[in-house]
């Protein structure tokens, strides 16, 4: 421990306290200005680009064409919505990547969307930004202490769940990306728009992801003829948005998993006291349900999607995760009565 302490303080005397203090401090202007950015956005070009893709993707779902498939169509999409440590929906892990490709060979009734990157409101990678474009570079060829930069780019993903959990910003925030959802599950498929079967709509994710796909359920909801069920990996989340509207929430936590109890923490709708929170609500309707996956961290080869082995009978921490995943009863459907929603008018509510 002193031997830690030593090294800790030789760094910092060496410029290591200036780098903090400067990163510090980029960090704040950047977050201080992030919300700003996602408005911006919204007024230069957003909002009148979110409403011609909504009158797309309502025309798409209303069309002949979808009507003559919709007898033959899968009425169950699984979105996934990536951790604040990736910097692409293009770019999974290769865990992620076997997670989403064993659930589709043994959940044939189903169909993964895997193009949602939860931190853009555009849906681009980080590298849409020149900015992060340049840093994410330079963290691919650092070595050594340097490579330590990474968590930079993670510190932007996380302003931007941030921006998801905050009531001031995240109505244009969320919207975005629920439409961006909705365009990818439309991309798989025609989205079935029948009033007989509803659609059985999975959003899973890790980290922030989740907390993203919480704020995205309630215009899922109402666009879409949807049951929407929750499936949360270590996510970390507020207790608002989404608890209202899905059918319900597993929320699975690693035993070595200490990031993800900062949505507990931090958040005042998680709390136990406040009692009349959407979260404690379905808490107490048992819509809520929270169970340990395994001995998992947060993310890495020991993480949910880790292919390291994790127990003595060769199981590795992947596979533990798929194991719990196919025990939830969420693989035998039973639809919900509900009104068929309209596209584009939920956009004026």
């Amino acid at each position: 421990m002193i031997n830690l302490i030593t090294k800790l303080l030789l760094w910092m005397r060496n410029g290591g306290l200036k780098l903090l203090i400067f990163a510090g401090v980029l960090l704040l202007v950047w977050g201080t200005f992030a919300p700003v950015g996602t408005v911006v956005w919204w007024l230069d070009r957003g909002a009148d680009n979110l409403e011609i893709r909504t009158r797309k993707l309502y025309q798409r779902m209303n069309g002949d064409e979808n009507d003559s498939n919709k007898t033959e169509a899968k009425h169950c999409y699984i979105v996934f919505l990536t951790g604040v440590g990736d910097t692409s929906a293009y770019q999974l892990s290769s865990g992620e990547a076997a997670f989403l490709d064993s659930l589709e060979e043994k959940q044939p009734q189903c169909l993964t969307v895997r193009d949602v990157f939860p931190y853009s409101a555009a849906n681009q990678d980080i590298a849409g930004q020149k900015i992060f474009e340049l840093l994410e570079n330079f963290v691919e060829r650092a070595d050594g202490w340097l490579e330590s930069t990474k968590y930079l780019l993670q510190l932007r993903n996380v302003w931007r769940m941030a921006i998801s959990a905050d009531n001031r910003y995240g109505f244009i925030y969320n919207q975005a990306i629920a439409l961006s959802i909705a365009e990818q599950m439309e991309n798989q498929q025609p989205i079935p728009s029948s009033s007989e079967q509803p659609i059985q709509l999975i959003l899973m994710g890790t980290s922030g992801g989740v907390q993203v796909a919480l704020a995205a359920a309630p215009y899922l909801d109402r666009w879409l003829p949807v049951d929407i069920t929750i499936v949360s990996f270590g996510g970390v989340f507020d207790g608002n948005e989404g608890f209202n509207v899905a059918q319900h929430i597993y929320h699975l936590r690693g035993e070595r998993d200490l990031i993800e109890n900062i949505g507990g923490i931090v958040f005042p709708s998680r709390w136990r006291w406040t009692i009349a929170s959407p979260y404690n609500r379905a808490r107490r309707q048992q819509r809520y349900t929270a169970d340990s996956s395994g001995n998992h961290q947060h993310e890495g080869d020991q993480g949910y999607f880790g292919k390291e082995i994790a127990q003595d009978d060769g199981k590795t921490y992947l596979e533990l995760t798929l194991e719990q995943t196919e025990k939830l009863p969420i693989w035998n459907h039973e639809p919900q009565s509900f009104q068929r929603k309209k596209v584009y008018l939920a956009l004026k509510d």
